[in-house]
Parts: C-alpha cells; sequence; structure tokens
C-alpha cells in the first residue's frame, strides 16, 4: 500500500470522519441525553479522537524511519541522492540496495539499539529539527553543511554489528578482524573509515581525510 494511504493513515482518517458525523448529528439533531446518546458522544468526544491521535503518532512515527523523510532536509539532499544512486559504492547506497534495509536505511543503521533506543533514537532526532528550523541549518548552504555538519556522536561499531555479528565465525576468520579485536570493541579503530570498509557517506572526511566526529 502507498505510503499516504497505510492502515494508521487509514485509520486516522475513519476515526477521525467518525467522531466529526457523531458531533455534527448531535448538533443538528439535538437528541435527548438518554443512555444511548451519552454512549455515542462518549466516542465522538474521547474514543475516536484518542484513536485517531494514537493512530496518527504511529503513523508519524513511522513517517521518520523513511530515507525520503531523513534527505527532505536540503543539507541531506545529497545523502539521499548517493544512498539512492544505483552506482554508487558507499556502505550508505550499499545498504540501502539490501532488501533487508531498503527504504529504511538511514534509521536500521543510525538507531540507537539500547533498551530505550527507539524514544531517544527520536528525541535525538528532534535536535535535527530544532537546528533546522531555529537553528543555522535551514539557510546553510550544501557547501557549508557538508563541511560543518557533523553527526551527533562518533559512529559506533555496535551499531554494525547488530547485523554483521562480531562472534560469528564469518566474521572471526577475517584475519584483520582477529588483528584489531579489542581496537573495533572499543571503537578505537572505525568499521566505516577509509582502512576499513570506506566511508558511510562520500562527505565523511574533511579535506585532510579525516574521518568526522562531533562538531
Amino acid at each position: 500500500m502507498h505510503d499516504s494511504m497505510s492502515l494508521p493513515a487509514v485509520l486516522t482518517l475513519i476515526c477521525a470522519a467518525a467522531a466529526a458525523l457523531i458531533l455534527l448529528h448531535y448538533l443538528i439533531r439535538r437528541p435527548r441525553l438518554d443512555a444511548r446518546v451519552r454512549m455515542r458522544l462518549l466516542f465522538g468526544l474521547g474514543v475516536l479522537p484518542a484513536a485517531a491521535a494514537a493512530a496518527s503518532t504511529a503513523y508519524g512515527m513511522h513517517r521518520t524511519t523513511e530515507r525520503s523523510f531523513c534527505g527532505s532536509c536540503h543539507v541531506m539532499s545529497k545523502h539521499l541522492s548517493d544512498a539512492e544512486d544505483p552506482a554508487s559504492t558507499s556502505l550508505a547506497a550499499r545498504h540501502a540496495r539490501n532488501a533487508m534495509f531498503g527504504g529504511t536505511n538511514c534509521y536500521v543503521c543510525h538507531a540507537d539499539y539500547g533498551m530505550l533506543g527507539y524514544p531517544l533514537t527520536k528525541l535525538t532526532g528532534m535536535k535535527h529539527v530544532y537546528h533546522y528550523y531555529l537553528g543555522d541549518y535551514g539557510d546553510m548552504p550544501m557547501d557549508q553543511a557538508l563541511k560543518e555538519i557533523r553527526v551527533v556522536k562518533p559512529y559506533p561499531n555496535s551499531n554494525c554489528m547488530q547485523c554483521h555479528s562480531g562472534g560469528l565465525d564469518s566474521f572471526k576468520n577475517v584475519r584483520e578482524h582477529r588483528a584489531l579485536e579489542e581496537d573495533l570493541l572499543t571503537n578505537k579503530v572505525a568499521c566505516a573509515s577509509a582502512g576499513c570498509h570506506g566511508y558511510s557517506h562520500p562527505f565523511n572526511k574533511d579535506a585532510e581525510g579525516e574521518e568526522r566526529v562531533q562538531r
């Protein structure tokens, strides 16, 4: 089903429309407040609006996990175009072409995977919204954005190992992985670096070729 007609979106419209019809019927007809009318009003004023709010929130939260949403700010447009470039060899583009990631590869790779990972990831994302609409990102030229905007914190190897498990033989049998095991576990060496699997994005290094970290 198309994004604009996903189940939460349809449920939101149905609940909102049903609540509006109930309230309009009461305002126009003005029936006597018996038990049946009170029950209808309970649904029109409480249950259905609450259901519409919950469904719209679920839809909105899901929408923020999609790559197209991540690239909707102009300062991220180059990242979006690279991720969707079938000829790109960056880690982001290669993961975007993987059916296991698909259109949510930005979120899957950048999400916090702790016990409270989902809400913490969303709260971190609100910082981006703040910087874009109330800070300087909204009017920032692309050249400046590529130089100055950094990830919130250095990217942890543990995020890579959520899928590329460091406990499997396919990982341990790689000579470089064995030699760097301690450094990989402590993030002294990054999986997403020029000497290992390459940068996640073509813009992850500065003029000296050093990997960018937190601003």
